[in-house]
């Protein structure tokens, strides 16, 4: 008899609520209290909405999360720590996983509670479900596969190409790319089996 099939959550498809989310939209100021929502969506479809509040102190600093999941209404508070960056110049946000108690800067919904990685049983990046074939042919293709999402970043809308007349790093490595993928010969390609 086989093994029954076994399709484990992906990280790549949990909501997820990240330190540079929350930084970028302000809600990281200290002596601060700012509320908000998060919503979620795919191709335009609605997929999940999140009501957060931070409330940035000095002694006790937290993020409180409002949510609905399975038709029970949820609201708890994940804390919040900082410390010096490692260049000394400000400082540096983490969530502390109300679960494993883990400092972290992404913190991820697979079942009922946003929580570090660690804190939820076989879940699984999408590469890691990949067989072994699979594996060597990304690593074979996978600039050929870049391409496309290269060019998007390269004719985004903000992307700048030249900041006073010099070109960007990001500009010249996306151009290594194009160069790389451009320069794979056909006949190494038919070689990997």
């Amino acid at each position: 008899m086989p093994k029954p099939h076994t399709f484990p959550t992906l990280y790549d498809e949990c909501k997820t609520i990240s330190i540079g989310f929350l930084k970028k939209h302000g809600y990281l100021q200290l002596d601060h209290w700012k509320s908000g929502t998060i919503t979620w969506s795919v191709n335009g479809n609605k997929t999940g909405s999140i009501s957060i509040a931070a409330y940035i102190n000095a002694a006790d600093p937290y993020l409180e999360l409002d949510y609905t999941s399975n038709n029970k209404p949820i609201k708890y508070r994940v804390p919040l720590v900082n410390m010096p960056s490692n260049i000394g110049k400000g400082i540096v946000w983490y969530f502390l996983c109300p679960s494993t108690g883990k400092q972290c800067r992404k913190l991820y919904l697979a079942d009922t509670y946003f929580l570090h990685r660690s804190a939820f049983r076989g879940c699984m990046y999408e590469k890691q479900t990949y067989s072994r074939q699979n594996r060597i042919r990304f690593h074979a293709f996978g600039k050929l596969f870049r391409t496309d999402d290269v060019y998007d970043q390269l004719h985004s809308k903000h992307f700048k190409k030249y900041y006073k007349g010099k070109p960007t790093k990001q500009y010249l490595k996306l151009m290594k790319l194009l160069n790389e993928a451009e320069g794979i010969d056909e006949r190494s390609l038919c070689l990997v089996r």
